[in-house]
């Protein structure tokens, strides 16, 4: 199967035949989050200015992907983008991105205050066809509908023991937390729904926070994928090889996940399909 228009388009997934979807020829998928630029804001992490894996790491991510990313292929960027406060202070992240290889599409990140959620559709007309701001819609990757949203989990804080251990936490910060979860769980509800009344049966799930937290083996994220039948579950936000681990990795319940923050992927994007 070829990729197809987007859904805001208001076009049709399907031909004019009627049932099936249009054929082109395949191409390469591909993600990574935080990119962390800060071309004209306020560096906000100490650690992009000590660790090694962060120097110059602009530099090394447009490299790797002058190398891996062809104009034809399609490049998830999954949050974090900029340390800009508002769009003025983006601009020169934007257009960094603007000018990598491919077909560019965003999904928020924590972090991203320039992307107030209400005006996706204006960042839209800002910026495509260069880039496609995600949110509340779904994109495509040939037979797949590519769906997402920023996600949300309970970070803490956590209490621990002499020994490392949890032995509690801030319940009110939970109650707080539960509340952003299901406010992001009906965002990406619309768009697997919006993509299945469209006709599409195969889907690969983006999230900027992990789907789950370091207490949960399972959540209302990894729920949902297997409701949808999502075949892979993309993720960020954990970066710092103390958090790599804080979520689901590999093979998990029929699904496959991965993390594709940049300093894990030490700024080469991964292949996706």
């Amino acid at each position: 199967m070829g990729r197809l228009r987007s859904r805001k388009s208001g076009v049709s997934q399907r031909d004019r035949s009627g049932d099936s979807l249009r054929e082109v020829a395949s191409m390469s998928l591909y993600a990574i989050g935080d990119l962390h630029l800060h071309y004209q804001s306020v560096l906000k992490a100490p650690g992009q200015l000590h660790d090694r894996v962060w120097k110059k790491h602009e530099e090394k991510f447009r490299k790797n992907c002058d190398k891996l990313v062809a104009n034809d292929d399609t490049l998830v960027l999954v949050g974090d983008h900029s340390w800009g406060k508002n769009l003025a202070e983006c601009e020169l992240d934007l257009q960094y991105i603007c000018d990598l290889p491919g077909r560019k599409v965003l999904t928020r990140g924590n972090h991203d205050m320039f992307w107030d959620v209400k005006k996706t559709g204006h960042l839209n007309d800002l910026y495509q066809p260069k880039l496609t701001f995600l949110q509340d819609s779904y994109e495509t990757y040939e037979d797949f509908a590519i769906v997402g949203t920023k996600g949300y989990t309970f970070e803490g804080p956590f209490y621990l023991d002499r020994r490392g251990r949890i032995v509690g936490w801030d319940e009110e910060a939970e109650i707080h937390a539960k509340k952003l979860v299901e406010r992001e769980l009906e965002r990406l509800r619309k768009s697997f729904e919006l993509a299945k009344a469209d006709g599409y049966r195969k889907y690969i799930m983006f999230l900027h926070y992990p789907p789950t937290n370091i207490l949960e083996k399972r959540s209302g994220f990894t729920d949902m994928a297997e409701e949808y039948g999502a075949e892979q579950v993309i993720y960020a936000h954990c970066h710092g090889e103390s958090r790599f681990h804080d979520s689901i990795q590999g093979e998990f319940r029929g699904r496959t996940y991965h993390l594709v923050s940049g300093d894990y992927l030490r700024w080469k994007p991964l292949k996706i399909c």
